[in-house]
């Protein structure tokens, strides 16, 4: 048994009117849409001169515009291939090698022979005059720092320039704003240094580790710890010691070391992903080993046999099949020997390596501009409305041509002209009121009703309206 209906809440009587207008909304949407749709459907497209117009006037203008519009032709296809061209060269994150110069060198504090020869034993020394070193890790890359030393010198030689014109105080001009500067941490994710074990001191370890911090949520700014060209760090102790400096590198997208079998395929010991399944893909077409009934199959030679592990393989899951053949690259190990002998720091010497590393190329941050231009938009509408202009001026062209070959007719045989026209119009409106017979008469005689094809009458204008009409006038049939 139902229970009693329990009154609505004080709102309910607000929810009908309130969806009554919401669908009233979407009516009006779709209606505006609708009429919009039908608004580009009418709108003239063609841009092209009809047949014909050069006849009928001074002058080659209708030449010059056809010329006008094949080179329109040319410019944009030539400019598609380019744009294509330039978000492909964008989307590949193309890489560049470069040198990255790397100095390593250390200093002393409170070793023995600094004391000047002073007694130790008439004095009482604190903890914190123990012998220590600083070791300094630094690096730059190498065209920058000849980049930067260039424009220095272009600008102190403007300075001056501008200092002897005005005989005041030099003025130096605003620097050009510059690719992106690259830092020494930039390219590496952690570093570690290894100690020599026989030189610790009652067992005790010593090491120094950084891992470069993660990038903080929407910024594009690293972290301090994460931007620097130099590092620095402190220990205790006396004697020359030998240290292994381990840079683990970071790059995006990751490279990887290739398995012997592998490299031999690709013909690559470093590589990416995307370069490696690309480099297997050109193997496969360069050997014709893909199937012919089934493209997307292959054969394994012996070479891809020890890659694919069987005889054969399928294209879309080569990425599976080089997991097993990649790990990570080796550290970058730079042997130094902490020096804190006097002989030594009478002239120091710092350590100096050279390491390649990759950077992004700088062609790539210039042509960014080029695809997210916020006035390329703007300047495709512009194009598009003056299509549109150009497509209406063609319109009115093409019925100007339609009056001029009507009263030039008129002119050179009026009376058969108008009969000829009179007989056309009344035949024109019998078709389109299907009042039009076959089989006898005048307007059922002609060729053109008994011919068919692309040029005959019953791929004109006229039929197409006579059929709408003849279809307009059919009774409805009761369901």
């Amino acid at each position: 048994m139902a229970g009693p209906m329990m009154p609505a809440g004080p709102g309910a009587h607000h929810a009908m009117p309130h969806a009554q207008a919401q669908m009233q909304q979407q009516v009006q949407a779709q209606q505006q849409a609708s009429e919009m749709a039908k608004r580009r459907s009418r709108k003239p497209t063609d841009r092209t001169i009809p047949d014909g117009v050069e006849d009928a006037i001074i002058g080659d203008g209708v030449q010059r515009y056809k010329q006008l519009r094949d080179f329109e032709r040319r410019l944009d296809a030539t400019m598609t291939r380019k744009r294509l061209d330039i978000v492909d060269s964008v989307s590949r994150n193309a890489k560049r090698f470069k040198t990255l110069r790397i100095w390593i060198s250390n200093t002393v504090e409170d070793q023995i022979w600094q004391s000047n020869g002073l007694n130790v034993d008439s004095f009482d020394f604190s903890s914190n005059l123990e012998s220590s070193y600083r070791v300094k890790i630094e690096g730059r890359l190498l065209d920058e720092d000849d980049d930067s030393e260039q424009d220095d010198k272009e600008e102190q030689d403007a300075a001056g320039a501008d200092a002897m014109d005005t005989d005041g105080p030099a003025k130096t001009k605003p620097k050009a704003p510059r690719g992106q500067k690259y830092r020494f941490s930039h390219f590496f994710k952690a570093l570690t240094v290894d100690f020599d074990r026989s030189k610790m001191r009652n067992g005790t370890e010593q090491s120094v580790e950084w891992k470069k911090p993660e990038r903080a949520p929407n910024s594009s700014n690293l972290p301090a710890a994460a931007d620097f060209d130099e590092l620095t760090f402190k220990r205790s102790g006396d004697e020359n010691t030998n240290i292994t400096i381990n840079l683990y590198r970071h790059e995006e997208p990751e490279r990887f070391e290739l398995s012997p079998d592998l490299a031999e395929v690709v013909d690559m010991k470093e590589a990416t992903r995307p370069e490696i399944i690309m480099g297997l893909w050109e193997y496969i077409k360069l050997m014709g080993l893909q199937e012919d009934e089934e493209k997307r199959n292959f054969r394994c030679d012996d070479l891809l046999r020890k890659v694919v592990g069987r005889d054969s393989g399928y294209i879309p899951s080569l990425q599976e099949y080089i997991n097993g053949h990649l790990s990570p690259l080796p550290p970058v190990k730079l042997v130094y020997t902490i020096r804190v002998d006097e002989e030594f720091h009478k002239n120091p010497e710092p350590t100096i390596y050279d390491v390649r590393v990759a950077v992004d190329d700088p062609l790539r941050q210039k042509l960014f501009p080029f695809i997210h231009n916020p006035q390329y938009a703007t300047m495709l509408k512009e194009v598009a409305s003056l299509d549109d202009q150009l497509a209406i001026l063609v319109q009115a062209i093409g019925q100007s041509r339609a009056k001029h070959d009507f009263l030039d007719a008129v002119s050179k045989d009026p009376a058969n002209f108008l009969r000829n026209w009179l007989s056309s119009q009344k035949r024109d409106l019998e078709i389109i009121f299907g009042e039009a017979t076959r089989g006898g008469g005048e307007l059922a005689t002609g060729d053109e009703w008994r011919r068919g094809g692309k040029g005959s009458m019953w791929t004109t204008q006229n039929a197409r309206e006579s059929v709408n009409v003849l279809l307009s006038k059919q009774p409805a049939v009761p369901r």
